[in-house]
């Protein structure tokens, strides 16, 4: 009888083991900016996270199915290696929201994020046509108020587009993905 426990147990651990594994290294999770060093155009934060932006996107919930979709409009501005980065935001259900984040450009592609609803300071990296920005934001009080520890990635396309993957998790578990674009009004 305690023989089939055992295979039993061995292949409990082996899945969870390859679960790990797969998350790590497979995953969304898995990207390093590194990955990302030698690849081509430069994402360059000054050149192309500036002015007048149009954002559009939609957000899934933990079953992976759309919960929301939006449009917004960035206006950025520079102030020498800080960035203002004011958002306003249109949802498919007629609500908006307003965010406004500083960024402030640091050495070797590291740059750091604030805004009202972060908890503390985002500390983000950026290489190649890519950046990573890791924060804990706090949702607003009607959506429960939680404390949600945010992976966000930005591509830059060829063309100048930027498009924008996060991942919100809660005790480690995906509660929400968003993926959206980002663009110069001027190419609207």
């Amino acid at each position: 009888m305690t023989e089939p426990l055992i295979f039993i147990a061995a292949g409990l651990g082996l899945g969870i083991l390859l679960t790990i594994l797969r998350r790590r290294f497979a995953e969304f999770h898995g990207q390093e900016p590194s990955d990302y060093v030698d690849a081509f155009p430069q994402f360059d934060l000054r050149l192309h996270l500036r002015d007048k932006m149009i954002c559009e996107g939609v957000i899934f919930g933990p079953l992976g199915r759309v919960t929301s979709s939006f449009t917004a409009i960035f206006n950025v501005t520079w102030n020498g290696k800080v960035a203002t980065v004011a958002e306003s935001f249109r949802y498919n259900d007629g609500t908006r929201q307003e965010r406004e984040w500083t960024v402030t450009l640091g050495e070797n592609g590291h740059f750091t994020s604030t805004a009202p609803d972060v908890v503390g300071e985002g500390q983000g990296v950026q290489a190649g046509p890519a950046l990573q920005l890791r924060y804990r934001i706090r949702l607003p009080e009607a959506l429960g108020g939680h404390v949600l520890n945010t992976v966000d990635w930005m591509y830059l396309t060829p063309e100048g587009t930027i498009v924008n993957r996060s991942q919100f998790r809660k005790f480690g578990v995906k509660v929400a993905e968003l993926v959206a674009t980002l663009r110069p009004e001027e190419d609207r």
